[in-house]
C-alpha cells in the first residue's frame, strides 16, 4: 500500500486527526493506497498558507516575467515524469494508459502557453470624457483560489485551472477527488522541486464535507473554481454566493453527436464509437446522445454495433486495451441501474446491457459497451447523465428536428455534427446550444480553445487566452492633474 500526505506549505504532513482512507484500484477492486483525510483545520492551514505566499513571499515579489519563466519550468518538470504520473492515474481511475499517457505528455503545453501569456497582462490608458484627469486600469491577482477537482482526469482538468491561475499570480488550495487523490500529489511536489514556491500550490485531501465545503467557505478563499456533477455544482455556486467569491462551474453534460445521411459514415461511425466509449464514457462530454437522420439510421445502427463488438477489455495498463474500467464502484453500480432504467422505458437493447463477466476484466468494475436504439428524447436515459459506456440512439427526419432533439436538455457541454455540407455545418453551430461544437470530429481539446458550457452545463470558460481574466481583478485608477476641486456637496 502506497501512504500519500498532505502537502500543505511545501511539506508533507498528515491531517489534523490522524485519519487516512483507501483509494482502490478500478481493475482489481481492491484498495492500493492510502491517503490522509484532511479536516477545517487543515483547509485553514492550507489557506494561510496560501494567502501569505500571496502577500508576503518570493511568489508575491515576482515580476510577471520570472513567473513566465517558472512556468516553463514546471512544464518540462511534468513533461519529465509524464509516464509516471499516467501510470499513476491509471491506477487510481481504471482509464487506458494509452489515453493518460497522451494527456500527462500534453500537460506540459499549458504551462508553457501560460508561461508565455504571463508577462503579456496588460492595463490600458482610458481617455475620459472629464478634463484634467489622468485615468489607467491595472489588474492583480484575484487571491487565494480554491480548485476542486473530479476522478475522471485529475492531472488534466486540474491543469486547465491551475496554468491560468498561476500566471495570474494567484495562490491555490486544491482538493482533488478521494477517489483519485495519488496523481495530484505527485503533481504538486514536482511543481516545488522544479522551483515553485512553497504555500504557492497546495494540497487537502479528503471528502467533500470535510474539505470541499470548508475551502469554499472560507473567508481568505476569493475564487472557487470546481469540475464535476452539475448537483454538486449548484451547491458549490450557492454555497461560494453567500461570501461574494468568484465561481467557475464546468459541470454535466448530454451531448448530442448528430449524423446526416450526407455524412461520411466511415468517419461518422468512428466518432460515434469513440465519442461514448473511449475513457469508458467517463466524461463531460460523451456523446452519448446519437442522432441519426432517419435515411441513414439502420445503417449506422448496424455498423455501431458492429464495431462497438470488437473493443477489447481489461487491464487499462495493456496498450491493446481499448475498454477500461468503471472508476469507482458507486458509479459502476449507478451505470448498471441506468441500464435497467432504459429497459424499462421500452429502449431496444442493441448490445450490452450488462456487467463484464470476461476473464480479462477479472474483479473489476467493468461494464459491457451498450447501445440502446428506438430512444424517446424525453426519456431519463436520454435527459440524465450516465457517465458511463451507453449510448442512446434517437432517429431524426430533418435538419429542424435534429436542432429540437439537440437542444431539448438541461445540458448544453458539447455537440458533434457529421456532414458534408458547409452551409448545413455553419447553421447547425450557430444552432445548437452548447459551449462547443465539433464539425467531422468529436472530442478535441486544446489550450488555445475556450472550453465550457451553457445552461446546466455551467458557468465560465477555461483554456485561452481569456482564460486567465477569470483569476484577476481589474482596478480603476484617477490622477488629478488639474482638475478644479468643485462645490464638496455635488458629485460630477
Amino acid at each position: 500500500m502506497q501512504t500519500y500526505q498532505l502537502r500543505i506549505n511545501g511539506r508533507w504532513r498528515d491531517s489534523s486527526t490522524g485519519e487516512f482512507f483507501d483509494s482502490y484500484d478500478p481493475f482489481t477492486g481492491k484498495p492500493w493506497a492510502s491517503v490522509a483525510r484532511g479536516s477545517a483545520a487543515d483547509v485553514d492551514d492550507a489557506v494561510h498558507a496560501a494567502h501569505d505566499a500571496l502577500t508576503n513571499s518570493a511568489w508575491s515579489q515576482m515580476t510577471a516575467s520570472a513567473r513566465g519563466k517558472l512556468l516553463h519550468r514546471l512544464g518540462d518538470a511534468i513533461a519529465a515524469n509524464s509516464a509516471e504520473l499516467a501510470r499513476t492515474e491509471v491506477r487510481d481511475n481504471g482509464k487506458l494508459f494509452a489515453e493518460m499517457s497522451a494527456q500527462t505528455a500534453y500537460i506540459p503545453e499549458w504551462f508553457y502557453y501560460y508561461g508565455g501569456l504571463a508577462d503579456k497582462i496588460e492595463g490600458s490608458v482610458v481617455p475620459l470624457d472629464k478634463k484634467g484627469y489622468f485615468a489607467y486600469t491595472t489588474s492583480a491577482p484575484v487571491g487565494v483560489v480554491g480548485i476542486i477537482t473530479p476522478w475522471n482526469s485529475p492531472l488534466l482538468l486540474l491543469t486547465w485551472k491551475l496554468a491560468a491561475a498561476l500566471a495570474a499570480g494567484c495562490t491555490v488550495v486544491i482538493k482533488p477527488s478521494e477517489h483519485t487523490s495519488a496523481s495530484t500529489l505527485e503533481f504538486v511536489a514536482l511543481l516545488e522541486e522544479a522551483g515553485l514556491p512553497a504555500g504557492v500550490v497546495n494540497v487537502v485531501t479528503g471528502f467533500g464535507q470535510e474539505v470541499g465545503s470548508p475551502l469554499v467557505d472560507h473567508p481568505l478563499v476569493r475564487r472557487v473554481s470546481f469540475t464535476g456533477s452539475d448537483a454538486t455544482g449548484s451547491r458549490i455556486g450557492a454555497q461560494a454566493a453567500g461570501g461574494i467569491k468568484h465561481v467557475g462551474l464546468e459541470l454535466g453534460g448530454k451531448s448530442p453527436n448528430i449524423i446526416f445521411d450526407d455524412a461520411d459514415l466511415d468517419a461518422a461511425v468512428n466518432g460515434a464509437v469513440s465519442g461514448i466509449f473511449a475513457a469508458t464514457g467517463q466524461t463531460c462530454i460523451a456523446g452519448s446522445r446519437l442522432l441519426v437522420q432517419s435515411s441513414v439510421h439502420d445503417e449506422v445502427v448496424r455498423r455501431v454495433v458492429e464495431l462497438s463488438k470488437t473493443a477489447r477489455m481489461g487491464d487499462p495498463a495493456d496498450p491493446d486495451t481499448q475498454v477500461g474500467p468503471v472508476t469507482t464502484r458507486d458509479q459502476y453500480e449507478k451505470v448498471l441501474s441506468y441500464i435497467e432504467i432504459a429497459r424499462s422505458e421500452g429502449a431496444q437493447l442493441s448490445l450490452g446491457g450488462a456487467a463484464a463477466t470476461r476473464p480479462e476484466c477479472g474483479d473489476g468494475w467493468f461494464v459491457e459497451p451498450t447501445i440502446f436504439t428506438g430512444v424517446d428524447n424525453s426519456s431519463r436515459i436520454a435527459q440524465e447523465e450516465v457517465f458511463g459506456p451507453v449510448l442512446s440512439v434517437i432517429r431524426f427526419d430533418d435538419e429542424a428536428e435534429a436542432i429540437a432533439i439537440a437542444n431539448d436538455s438541461r445540458y448544453g457541454l458539447g455537440a458533434g455534427v457529421w456532414t458534408s455540407d458547409m452551409a448545413r455545418a455553419f447553421r447547425m453551430t450557430a444552432a445548437i446550444e452548447s459551449g462547443t461544437v465539433w464539425v467531422n470530429t468529436y472530442r478535441a481539446v486544446s489550450y488555445m480553445m475556450p472550453f465550457g458550457g451553457v445552461k446546466e452545463s455551467g458557468l465560465g470558460r477555461e483554456n485561452g487566452i481569456s482564460a486567465v481574466d477569470d483569476y484577476l481583478e481589474t482596478k480603476s485608477v484617477w490622477i488629478n492633474t488639474g482638475a478644479p476641486s468643485g462645490n464638496p456637496f455635488v458629485l460630477k
